[in-house]
């Protein structure tokens, strides 16, 4: 299906709610994928996994209580579809990754067991092609507000650059856009 130009490279993308945020707040941001993805040489972003980290403070070492005022989740979305400010459902084909972290405002603990979606794709062959020019990062908090401190929450994406055979290319690209409608 396809077949390596580089080897293995990573791409970040970080998003941050002020310590001003409350509970259904939406923060995003966008990664540029127009010098790796070029239709003419048919020419995409072969994604091998993701990663999402969660950093609370300025220092980036703050504790769990520092997130949120009473116990709530932070949900992450990574999609290779503009969503705006929303989260997708899981069975939206532009979902590349996801991630949550509950917080038990109580106890100060986390856990992210909630979340199975696969951020670890394998091999070349099992990678999630993407052919869009951009991906989309959206982080989201509920049922608490954000406590005292900045939370930063970053994408660290895992790809390579591949050529794809035109069948492939064109696979792709009319899923991409039969997904936008």
């Amino acid at each position: 299906m396809a077949r390596a130009k580089t080897g293995a490279f990573w791409l970040t993308e970080t998003v941050v709610f002020p310590a001003t945020g409350v509970s259904g707040d939406r923060v995003s941001g966008t990664i540029d994928l127009g010098a790796y993805v070029d239709v003419g040489d048919q020419q995409a972003i072969a994604i091998e996994s993701v990663d999402f980290i969660m950093q609370i403070g300025t220092d980036f070492g703050g504790a769990l209580k520092q997130a949120c005022t009473a116990d709530c989740a932070y949900s992450t979305q990574l999609t290779d579809l503009n969503p705006g400010s929303e989260l997708v459902r899981a069975d939206d084909n532009s979902l590349i990754a996801s991630g949550t972290m509950d917080i038990d405002f109580t106890n100060n603990a986390g856990t992210a067991t909630q979340d199975f979606y696969p951020d670890n794709f394998g091999k070349l062959d099992e990678s999630r092609m993407v052919v869009n020019d951009s991906l989309y990062l959206v982080s989201g908090i509920d049922g608490g507000d954000v406590a005292t401190a900045i939370v930063s929450v970053t994408a660290r994406i895992k790809c390579r650059i591949v050529k794809l055979g035109t069948k492939d290319w064109m696979a792709i690209a009319i899923q991409s856009t039969a997904s936008d409608n």
